[in-house]
């Protein structure tokens, strides 16, 4: 059994590696903002719960999202392993997992953290693009489409997401090293962390991670 969490900024470039590992290893990569959609979309008694708070304009408790996770894990997709992608949070959340685990007499095998400068974190975030009509995803910089502000798949037109705005970027870092960085030496201590440097190219950061994947299940 492989058991693995993800942490980094946003923009750290955790979903592109666990997207990876998932195919390389063949468990699922379970990323909280994918279960929070589908829990709205089929309007579970979870998915409920949380639209409650979010029509209030209140943040879902730790113990809807808890909840979610934790059915998230009991599917049987799961049986050999899982990336948890977004989870957890805080060290509320952590110590939620720990118990979680605990309940399926199981353990991480690793946390995955990957270190990105800030300025870099701040360059990838405010120059995504997506496609009002697909969905596509670009970047202007780092994978710009054939013509600016059009989508080559679709020719669609590309937005910028209101989260990717440089106000609302910065705020997003500020409440990360807020809330979940603490949950780095949460792991350090519990010698369950290893630091990969996030700033290279993509195929340099999966071959770093691999090998600590590698030498953790052997």
């Amino acid at each position: 059994m492989l058991n693995l969490v993800m942490l980094g900024s946003p923009g750290a470039g955790k979903g592109t590696q666990a997207a990876v590992l998932s195919g390389r290893y063949g468990i699922p990569h379970i990323s909280t903002g994918d279960i929070f959609r589908q829990n709205l979309a089929d309007n579970t008694a979870l998915g409920q719960k949380a639209r409650d708070f979010m029509n209030e304009g209140l943040l879902v408790p730790d113990n809807v999202t808890e909840a979610m996770v934790e059915d998230r894990l009991n599917q049987g997709d799961t049986a050999r392993g899982f990336i948890l992608d977004g989870f957890p949070r805080n060290i509320a959340q952590g110590y939620a997992l720990t118990h979680m685990l605990e309940q399926r007499h199981a353990a991480l095998q690793a946390v995955i953290y990957i270190n990105v400068a800030h300025g870099l974190l701040v360059r990838r975030l405010v120059g995504r693009r997506v496609c009002v009509d697909c969905g596509a995803g670009y970047h202007v910089e780092f994978d710009a489409p054939v013509t600016a502000d059009v989508c080559s798949a679709c020719g669609g037109r590309l937005v910028q997401r209101a989260d990717d705005e440089p106000d609302t970027v910065e705020t997003r870092l500020r409440v990360y090293h807020e809330q979940t960085a603490p949950l780095i030496e949460f792991y350090r201590s519990r010698s369950l962390l290893h630091e990969v440097d996030g700033n290279g190219p993509v195929t340099d950061v999966t071959a770093a991670i691999v090998g600590i994947v590698e030498a953790v299940d052997d």
